[in-house]
């Protein structure tokens, strides 16, 4: 199986740059977007059909903001809209749907970039996703979660760590907090596959020409299960694809 998470910021400005082209060419099982701003009208949901996908779509209730989708070729036996809060779900942050040999969950994390009280924000969620992730873990016993985390872990995850130390995405508490997820039972699936990788980024800021300079973050992943740890055979950032301040990361399973 190919699973292919990335935040488009935008698929209808992401298609504009190829995102369609990479897809037929890709021919993943799973494609999870996080950030997509738009409704499933919009999305050209004729394009996914004809290429094999069901869709789950999660528009946030502003429009033009945040929202998740997930396109499949393996019909889900079930499948969930949402965390089950208020404030996250006007946001459409979150799909669940379950497969046969594990449940995918793909989840957009707030930013906490803007300000104080979206940072509270972000914390508020990042509290609130442990408990959801425990709930589907006794459910699902298998999970593969995707989705932009808006954390960079480790410093071998940022291009400059002692400079961020105070800037949200790279804040103490935040990199414990994905240390903390991590010791639940859950697997960092590019670190499984690329141990001590350096300089390999997710994420790069439109100023500075950060990205040609590669002064980037690693903050969009692949999480699994242990119990799916043997299954995994490559995880990687597909930096070939420019359609968003996003590169796509693509992980390879084997069942």
């Amino acid at each position: 199986m190919k699973l292919i998470t990335l935040n488009c910021n935008g698929i209808r400005s992401a298609k504009s740059k190829g995102l369609f082209e990479y897809i037929k060419k890709e021919k993943p099982d799973i494609l999870a977007f996080q950030e997509i701003k738009a409704e499933e009208s919009q999305m050209n949901p004729e394009f996914f059909k004809e290429l094999g996908y069901t869709s789950f779509v999660f528009s946030a209730q502003k429009k033009g903001y945040s929202g998740t989708a997930i396109f499949t070729k393996e019909k889900p036996k079930s499948h969930e809209i949402g965390l089950g809060h208020k404030l996250f779900d006007s946001e459409g942050r979150n799909i669940l749907i379950e497969l046969k040999n594990f449940a995918f969950i793909n989840t957009y994390f707030p930013s906490g970039t803007s300000g104080e009280e979206r940072q509270a924000i972000k914390m508020q969620f990042l509290d609130f996703y442990l408990k959801k992730k425990a709930e589907w873990e006794k459910k699902y016993k298998k999970l593969v979660i995707c989705g932009d985390v808006n954390i960079a872990h480790t410093p071998i995850d940022i291009h400059n760590p002692k400079a961020n130390e105070k800037n949200s995405g790279y804040l103490p508490e935040e990199r414990k907090w994905v240390t903390d997820f991590l010791e639940t039972g859950m697997l960092d699936a590019f670190r499984v596959a690329n141990p001590d990788k350096l300089h390999e980024y997710s994420w790069w800021t439109y100023r500075f020409n950060a990205r040609a300079n590669n002064k980037g973050w690693r903050i969009d992943y692949f999480f699994t299960t242990k119990n799916l740890k043997k299954n995994i055979q490559n995880c990687k950032i597909d930096q070939s694809l420019v359609v968003s301040d996003h590169a796509p990361v693509v992980l390879e399973m084997k069942f």
